[in-house]
């Protein structure tokens, strides 16, 4: 059984070392083959991916991609020194980093500054791509990595977004949920109804966290 348990306490996940992400700002043109900005969500579409063929027999036309998306909030908390996601568009409570070595982690009150988001998990969807658009206008990041299973964590950026446009990231691109700055953030969620997804523990593969800072002295403009 291959599906992550995403809520539990910090402390169940052990010390690590950290494998400090690089934070780049989200531009048109860094976020190439990722995804891109958006301005309004209203007039945007969410790519949804045509169901494989089984062999080589083709999928009918106009057929296999119909599911559609849906549509939620996803929050980002922090509690403590804890940030969890919730998010309503496909029933996801999670556990989605930590501030400080989990085995330290408080969720009960902060114990370090929040410079940064240790990350434990990343996943993508093969079957539409995803749009987080700011309810709150306040500046967040997000993980990413260009498609593929052979993931690594040198393959692994985070993109800063001053919280004025949403951001997007075509099917199969490996993510995870949104990280606030502040201590909580809402944002309008919409993704592949079918909302196939593959995971990767990444202290379990790699045997470090992701460390995603979350300072904006901390961005390498390119």
């Amino acid at each position: 059984m291959n599906r992550p348990e995403y809520i539990f306490d910090a402390a169940s996940k052990p010390s690590l070392p950290w494998h400090e992400v690089p934070l780049i700002r989200a531009t048109e043109e860094t976020m190439k083959g990722y995804g891109c900005l958006v301005d309004d969500p209203d007039t945007f579409e969410i790519e949804i991916v045509r169901w494989p063929a089984q062999g080589w027999r083709p999928i009918d036309e106009g057929t296999g991609d119909e599911g559609g998306w849906v549509e939620g909030t996803f929050a980002g908390t922090w509690k403590g020194d804890v940030l969890y996601g919730v998010n309503d568009a496909v029933k996801g409570h999670y556990v989605l980093g930590w501030s400080t070595d989990p085995q330290r982690a408080s969720a009960e009150a902060q114990s370090v500054p929040r410079d940064q988001v240790l990350l434990w998990h990343m996943n993508y969807h093969p079957d539409g791509g995803q749009l987080f658009y700011p309810l709150d206008a306040s500046p967040f990041i997000i993980p990413a990595a260009l498609p593929g299973d052979n993931l690594a964590p040198d393959k692994v950026v985070a993109f800063w977004c001053d919280g004025t446009r949403g951001l997007y990231i075509h099917p199969g691109i490996w993510h995870e949920g949104i990280f606030p700055v502040e201590d909580e953030q809402r944002f309008l969620d919409r993704q592949g109804r079918v909302h196939a997804r593959v995971s990767a523990d990444i202290g379990k593969e790699f045997g470090v966290y992701l460390a995603c800072p979350l300072r904006a002295d901390r961005i390498k403009d390119l």
